[in-house]
């Protein structure tokens, strides 16, 4: 990732899907995410078919991870995630349950922050190996609060994830 300018910041994003054509929707994602101001997508990982968590009557996700730059503030980026989600049709739906896209704010560079409606770095990064698998693919070196996001997977269960391509993780 090059280095981001004086008003840029790094930001990992975590985008999944496993309602209508889950590939198109995580690409359009990908899309619009490049096309909004105040944000560069620098890497994105493979995509990775994975098995739902939390609710696990569902069906499978596709997972990806992108490294961006932005320039916009938490809560903007926020903003401009959850409104790429309802123009690609999402609505809201029971707690983890099935989604046509999901955009996550996996962490900012030099950014901790709680309120109630974003939380960085995510509360769950590092127990969710749909994360970690494509955040690992694009960006090994991360450490976020201390923890490398290579020493987190190794300690999560990536039974079950399937790289688009056919590789499997186990």
């Amino acid at each position: 990732m090059a280095e981001p300018g004086p008003a840029e910041r790094e930001a990992w994003l975590s985008l999944g899907a496993n309602l209508g054509d889950r590939e198109a929707g995580l690409r359009e994602a990908v899309r619009r995410l490049g096309a909004t101001p105040g944000i560069v997508v620098e890497a994105v990982s493979s995509l990775y078919e994975t098995p739902p968590w939390g609710d696990a009557d569902q069906g499978p996700f596709l997972n990806c991870a992108a490294a961006i730059r932005t320039t916009l503030a938490p809560q903007a980026l926020l903003g401009a995630a959850k409104a790429i989600e309802a123009a690609i049709g999402r609505t809201e739906t029971r707690r983890w349950g099935p989604r046509v896209i999901d955009i996550d704010i996996v962490h900012m560079a030099g950014i901790a922050l709680s309120d109630e409606t974003l939380t960085l770095p995510h509360r769950h990064w590092r127990e969710r190996a749909f994360v970690l698998v494509p955040l690992a693919e694009i960006a090994p070196e991360l450490v976020i609060d201390r923890t490398a996001v290579t020493a987190a997977l190794a300690a999560c269960d990536v039974s079950g994830i399937r790289r688009l391509d056919g590789e499997t993780r186990a």
